[in-house]
């Protein structure tokens, strides 16, 4: 399912965060956003989610997102935020299935295709194990792996993830990309924040950099991840390889311009 935005703007508080962004995320890939801090991307992401109002047209599957109740969103959009709040005791297996609701509500009971879905989001995320345990009692890692288990419990056509890595060890960094990568490659839409620059050029398809609201740069690592994007976007140097598995690089330090204003 496509996710169109056409010229969005956004202001927040009287400041405008977006400046006619336009965007098409396509089915089937992965697409990273990067940027600073700042930039406008949990602004972005908001916005394609329907929580915010803008100018401009965003439209998913052909259809206004403006228009959808909310109970149609969630069963198209699956939305992970960045701030990771799980105030409520229950088992963790209680707050995956709560992907479930936009399909079943309250008063319904799981059927057995919704235990199967909440089963393989948890295996795929790594949490079958601590299926009991209070989900108060986690730490923010498995918290985090924990509501994205809930996320692809929802089954959604459009998976949006505000910096899903964030707080993870080395191998549950990689083995949440991998989990998106096979559920781009099951033919959804998957659109996700990062910060960390050499997991985006291993395992994102696209990336879209943003710098002050606006898009600085599209398309694959390979072409977006050089020294001149990184300076200009980030302002710092990297080193920047390839091999087998794609494009990798590891950041040296500031420009010479930054260090001189720093």
């Amino acid at each position: 399912m496509h996710v169109k935005a056409s010229n969005v703007s956004v202001s927040l508080s009287g400041r405008q965060v977006l400046h006619r962004v336009d965007l098409d995320l396509e089915p089937g890939q992965v697409t990273g956003l990067l940027g600073p801090n700042g930039a406008g991307k949990s602004t972005l992401m908001r916005a394609l989610t329907g929580q915010l109002a803008c100018q401009g047209e965003i439209e998913t599957g052909g259809k206004a997102i403006a228009v959808m109740s909310e109970a149609e969103r969630a069963t198209i959009v699956a939305w992970l935020p960045q701030q990771r709040v799980l105030s409520w005791p229950i088992s963790v297996q209680s707050v995956v299935e709560l992907g479930r609701l936009p399909w079943h509500g309250w008063r319904r009971t799981m059927s057995r295709a919704d235990q199967e879905k909440c089963a393989e989001a948890m295996r795929l995320l790594d949490v079958s194990g601590i299926a009991e345990r209070p989900a108060t009692e986690l730490s923010g890692g498995e918290q985090a792996r924990v509501l994205m288990a809930r996320a692809v419990a929802q089954d959604t056509p459009v998976l949006v993830a505000d910096e899903p890595a964030s707080g993870l060890d080395p191998a549950h960094q990689i083995s949440m990309m991998a989990v998106l990568r096979k559920l781009a490659g099951q033919g959804r839409t998957v659109f996700v924040s990062l910060h960390d620059l050499s997991l985006a050029a291993r395992w994102c398809d696209r990336l879209v950099l943003m710098k002050d609201g606006v898009v600085a740069a599209d398309g694959p690592p390979a072409k977006v991840m050089t020294e001149a994007v990184l300076r200009q976007v980030y302002g710092i140097t990297a080193r920047i390889g390839r091999d087998d598995c794609g494009v990798w690089l590891a950041p040296l330090g500031l420009t010479q311009c930054e260090v001189k204003d720093g």
